[in-house]
């Protein structure tokens, strides 16, 4: 299912979420600018691998310095332009509405706290990993737990793939969210005892702890009551 547009209407120009897009855009051609080899080093050096955490955590001051600061760089990097595009596309339909009703220096702060639980979680289910996570998801994820709580009754214009015939339809946020929320816990779930060591893959836990985290955290960062100005249309 891919989303297209809410009805929630805009009040305000959404800058952070802009700025993260950019952010994250910008990075990526960084990305591209490097040659093959040395991407890799900058994957390790700067995205979260779990397994390194077994070195660095023999002692306080090298975990915390590392865990501070690849949980931050992770978000913004990608592995490809399919996977910048889903995230910037998702941030980009629900992050505007998120972001009004928190306000933008609370929406940031929000997003990257959501990143980095969702980077802690993803290394609690594969500590023995030596891949790199990277990836807005986890961050983007919280946003769309703090929608589905925000707003649950919003239609959303969803592009629904089915053989040859993909149909919009407009599905209600918590269907649309709940079912990918689904997905990613069954998924996770299934991915519990895999030998994950060496191999990669898409980080379901890290989708799941974002999400649960802007679960959560919206009713601390909301400033004002969720609206529901969007239902008279």
């Amino acid at each position: 299912m891919i989303p297209f547009k809410d009805n929630v209407p805009s009040r305000l120009f959404p800058v952070i979420t802009v700025v993260l897009i950019l952010a994250n855009v910008a990075a990526f051609l960084y990305e591209m600018s490097l040659p093959s080899a040395v991407l890799d080093d900058f994957f390790f050096s700067y995205g979260i691998v779990p397994y390194r955490l077994q070195v660095s955590g023999q002692s306080l001051i090298p975990l915390f310095a590392y865990m501070g600061s690849s949980l931050v760089t992770a978000m913004f990097l990608h592995g490809g332009f399919i996977h910048l595009l889903g995230n910037i596309w998702y941030l980009w339909i629900f992050g505007g509405s998120v972001e009004d009703r928190m306000g933008p220096f609370r929406f940031l702060l929000f997003y990257l706290l959501c990143g980095i639980l969702a980077g802690g979680v993803q290394v609690l289910f594969n500590l023995n990993s030596r891949i790199p996570t990277i990836g807005a998801s986890g961050a983007v994820a919280g946003v769309l737990g703090a929608y589905l709580i925000s707003y649950p009754l919003a239609r959303v214009s969803t592009l629904l793939p089915f053989l040859i015939v993909w149909p919009v339809v407009e599905l209600p946020a918590m269907l649309l969210l709940g079912f990918w929320f689904f997905v990613q816990l069954l998924n996770g779930t299934a991915s519990i005892g895999a030998a994950s060591g060496m191999t990669g893959g898409v980080a379901w836990w890290a989708h799941i702890g974002g999400f649960l985290s802007g679960v959560i955290l919206i009713w601390l960062f909301a400033r004002e009551p969720a609206r529901r100005d969007y239902l008279k249309g």
